[in-house]
């Protein structure tokens, strides 16, 4: 089991920016898809964004694209997400997620039910 543990998040301004870091414990990070999902008040958590083990293949849900970038450091056991130009609908709790088996099919990174670990979250408010 991985224990991930989020970090960055707070009050921002729309407009504004936030790096989001997610820290994993754990020998095997670098061979971990990871991903970030978020959970806004009332509503279910959905996907953000999401990183092959490598850090060559990132995936996105439309409404970030352009905006947010995840990206990771496998010697750190670290994946980020940079957002940029931060929206009222971007608040919500921000959850990293790992995936310790083989990414078998692109789908797969979009799937809530496909990761294995969770994060406890961080709250993103974006205020007017």
């Amino acid at each position: 089991q991985v224990h991930l543990v989020e970090s960055g998040g707070g009050l921002v301004q729309a407009g504004g920016s936030l790096r989001l870091s997610c820290v994993a414990s754990g020998r095997s990070f670098s061979s971990y898809a990871m991903g970030w999902f978020r959970q806004a008040p009332g509503k279910e958590r959905v996907f953000v964004a999401a990183i092959n083990w490598s850090g060559r293949l990132t995936y996105y849900a439309d409404s970030v694209k352009g905006r947010f970038t995840i990206s990771r450091d496998n010697a750190e056991s670290t994946v980020y997400l940079q957002m940029n130009s931060l929206k009222l609908d971007d608040t919500a709790v921000y959850y990293c997620a790992a995936r310790e088996g083989s990414v078998v099919t692109i789908d797969s990174y979009y799937r809530r039910s496909e990761y294995d670990d969770w994060g406890q979250g961080t709250q993103v408010t974006v205020s007017s």
